[in-house]
């Protein structure tokens, strides 16, 4: 292809014309590779779009594209050229003036809706959507942009209270206020978690009883009689960091939830993804107190806890996104209770090297596996963020308390590639 182009492909596209759905995914991590494959196992053109030539999906992707995805013109100009079928969105850096030329178009589609792409980087605007337009329930909060406002806010709501930063960032740089002299530490602890280029920017938040963190699936789909929603079973979760700084979260599916709280649950989940839009999947975020549940995020796209959903269910949740961007039938099922351990890796110093796995892999992995079923996934693609995903740790059982325990075992075993 000649001309405009050119400048983007790493590869040119077929001549002959597309056979196939094409879909566009803006943003090449690692963790969309299951969608990658989900994708073309359904018979879809998938292109991966990212901002340097050796992103994680270019590999197996059927076409790879270098655009700078927070460039308006540039990244619109891409989409013009592909012209693909459906654009996904899997970046939390994505140019917002060029996904509404997108929807304008009237031709190519966007997972997920517009409204949900721009928040995807605004976890301020999210909140705000979700507590002061839908009348979600959620635990009384503040922002907070120094420590002279995070003490009015301490001020006005009173202590106990929760601080941390604005993405929450895997549950890093979290602290409970209870005086006064709480306050500065726990501005510096959020802010330093935020990590570097993020808003010095803090989420404050009255103290809630809570029994677990709860991440429910919410998969928005066209229906036979228009949009319709499927819940997966709900998971739990939690984050741990270990005395040499490596972080470890903990996800285990069913988590067991009254009937009251399960109906409470499905309807923020189904509230918050109607009004974010589009189809695909969500992770809907939750504190559950017995009957009581909060909201407390989404995620617009498969994250965390759809990793472990790919042993525990018939469809995964990366299979489930595939199926609502190509809008086809989907089911929910559970097929085994399970648990996962999602290892990252140590926050490193400035100017320090990545961790790489030093001890023999085939004969860790080997060892791990040893464990009555299990599964892990080494990630091998790790980006310049300040924590990456390391490992996977993977196991099923006949109830969720086995699979726990086999879940640790083999992250303890697979943890001695990363000492």
């Amino acid at each position: 292809m000649d001309g405009e182009g050119d400048e983007f492909a790493t590869e040119r596209l077929p001549a002959d014309g597309p056979s196939r759905t094409r879909v566009a995914l803006l943003g090449s991590g690692e963790l969309s590779r299951e969608l990658v494959t989900a994708l073309q196992r359904l018979g879809a053109e998938v292109i991966a779009i990212d901002r340097y030539a050796d992103a994680a999906l270019h590999g197996i992707a059927d076409r790879s594209v270098v655009v700078d995805l927070s460039d308006n013109d540039e990244l619109a100009a891409a989409i013009r050229w592909l012209q693909p079928k459906v654009v996904v969105v899997a970046s939390d850096v994505v140019a917002t003036d060029a996904l509404t030329a997108v929807v304008d178009t009237g031709f190519t589609e966007l997972v997920p809706g517009l409204r949900g792409a721009r928040l995807t980087g605004d976890p301020e605007g999210l909140r705000r959507l979700a507590a002061d337009e839908l009348g979600l329930p959620t635990a009384p909060f503040w922002f907070a942009g120094s420590v002279e406002e995070l003490r009015a806010v301490a001020k006005h709501g009173g202590f106990p209270m929760v601080v941390k930063p604005v993405g929450d960032a895997l549950g890093e740089g979290r602290s409970v206020m209870v005086r006064d002299s709480d306050i500065e530490p726990a501005w510096q602890r959020a802010v330093s978690a935020a990590g570097p280029g993020a808003p010095a920017r803090v989420l404050a938040e009255t103290v809630v009883e809570f029994d677990s963190e709860v991440t429910l699936l919410a998969v928005h789909r066209d229906g036979a009689d228009g949009p319709a929603l499927d819940f997966c079973a709900p998971i739990g979760h939690r984050t741990e960091e270990n005395p040499n700084g490596q972080l470890t979260v903990e996800l285990w599916q069913p988590y067991p939830m009254s009937k009251v709280a399960l109906d409470a649950a499905k309807s923020v989940a189904a509230r918050i993804a109607r009004a974010l839009g589009g189809r695909g999947l969500f992770e809907v975020q939750l504190l559950v107190h017995g009957d009581e549940v909060y909201f407390t995020g989404v995620n617009v796209r498969p994250y965390d806890a759809a990793l472990l959903t790919l042993r525990t269910q018939r469809l995964s949740g990366f299979e489930l996104q595939a199926r609502a961007i190509l809008g086809l039938a989907i089911d929910a099922i559970m097929v085994s209770p399970g648990a996962a351990r999602l290892i990252y890796s140590r926050r490193p110093s400035p100017g320090g090297a990545p961790a790489e796995a030093t001890a023999d892999s085939v004969a860790v992995v080997a060892d791990a596996l040893s464990v009555t079923e299990s599964d892990v996934v080494v990630f091998g693609h790790h980006e310049g963020h300040p924590r990456r995903r390391l490992g996977l740790a993977l196991a099923t059982g006949p109830d969720v308390a086995v699979a726990r325990g086999r879940a640790e075992q083999v992250a303890a075993v697979l943890g001695k590639l990363w000492p």
